[in-house]
């Protein structure tokens, strides 16, 4: 397997305990599972590795239209890098992804206080979220459809959170140029809001090319977001048609076309209405870079997702030496509506025991022949 986050696999493991000792990790050790690994899944020129430190995705290589194959995920060149890391790189984020606004909610008149991590309200699950905590490797498959499954309990009152929860992540390679990911979570003794989300950001000229994402083409499909409060970015409640703004991408547009139209740049859920199959799932996304010739297909289950053009990066140092600086790479987060659990208008993402959350993302790739 052709290590793409550093050179010495012992060096890495020994700093990432460390690390973990120094940031008083205490979910990890509760787990008993303190030992990094990486993944490689393959099939052909296409190929991704993983960790089951945050069930992270560490890289996602495919070959451009010349040929030349890179990776168009951004990420760390160091496990070390991504304990603590605040910006969720190629991370699975839960309990609850994106932010319940005040750190608090209520079920059946009882109060849970969340951590607050951002500001007043809770983002992400929380300062040691999903992404924070070491999964077990469930199965691990090579051949011609490789996946892995990686698995987490969740305890309760972690992070604030209610009930037990056990979570399962798994990979897989489903075509020459395609993976799926599908996510389970079952709550085991309490009712507890659940919205799990993975947070890779993508940038299909290749992570370390120095171009920003603003050329990229976006289409999303969605005529309609849940607008937002301008300082805390917690949802008002309301549905807003996106027609006459700069949040229409119904059509393909490059993501810089208006994007000083927006304060800060894009950090939005979508509300998806494309047509479904039986099991749910419609197209969400189309994101096209024409000098690479790469295009990334999006398909879901879930009614909403968050379209985020990397405005908080700061120029952290990643992979093979780049410097990730605003723009570098965006994320389409699949998910239920933010802080649901405050607007009984949208889906609901409380779960109690014997119902099962699930969640399916497939992301498709091909390569186009610009003229």
């Amino acid at each position: 397997m052709g290590m793409v986050v550093g050179k010495n696999m012992t060096v890495l493991m020994w700093l990432a305990v460390v690390l973990l000792a120094i940031a008083g990790n205490g979910e990890a050790r509760r787990q008993g599972k303190e030992s990094v690994g990486f993944y490689e899944l393959r099939r052909g020129e296409f190929s991704m590795v993983l960790t089951n430190w945050g069930a992270t995705i560490l890289s996602v290589r495919l070959p451009d239209k010349n040929g030349h194959i890179d990776d168009v995920v951004l990420g760390y060149k160091n496990i070390g890098s991504y304990v603590n890391d605040t910006t969720y790189l190629g991370a699975l984020v839960g309990r609850v992804a994106n932010r319940i606004a005040g750190g608090r909610f209520t079920i059946k008149g009882h109060p849970y206080h969340t951590y607050r991590n951002d500001g007043h309200n809770t983002l992400h699950g929380g300062h040691r979220g999903f992404s924070q905590v070491f999964w077990s490797v469930r199965e691990h498959a090579t051949g011609d459809f490789p996946y892995i499954t990686f698995a987490y309990r969740s305890y309760d009152g972690e992070q604030g959170f209610p009930g037990f929860l056990d979570v399962l992540v798994t990979y897989k390679i489903d075509g020459d140029l395609s993976y799926s990911v599908t996510m389970y979570a079952r709550p085991l003794d309490k009712a507890t809001p659940v919205n799990l989300a993975q947070h890779t950001y993508w940038n299909l000229r290749g992570h370390g090319s120095g171009a920003t994402i603003l050329s990229h083409a976006v289409r999303i499909v969605a005529s309609a977001v849940t607008p937002v409060t301008p300082v805390d970015l917690i949802p008002t409640g309301k549905i807003m048609p996106v027609a006459g703004t700069p949040f229409d991408f119904r059509e393909p547009a490059p993501v810089g076309s208006r994007i000083k139209e927006v304060e800060g740049g894009y950090d939005i859920n979508y509300v998806l209405d494309g047509e479904a199959d039986g099991q749910g799932v419609r197209k969400v996304a189309v994101v096209s870079e024409e000098t690479s010739g790469r295009v990334m297909e999006l398909w879901a289950d879930q009614p909403g997702v968050q379209f985020y053009s990397g405005n908080f990066l700061k120029g952290d140092e990643g992979k093979d030496g780049a410097r990730y600086h605003k723009y570098a790479g965006l994320c389409l987060e699949t998910q239920d509506f933010p802080d649901a659990v405050h607007n009984p208008g949208f889906p609901t993402e409380l779960y109690r025991p014997g119902q099962v959350y699930k969640h399916y993302m497939l992301y498709k790739f091909s390569i186009n022949k610009y003229p």
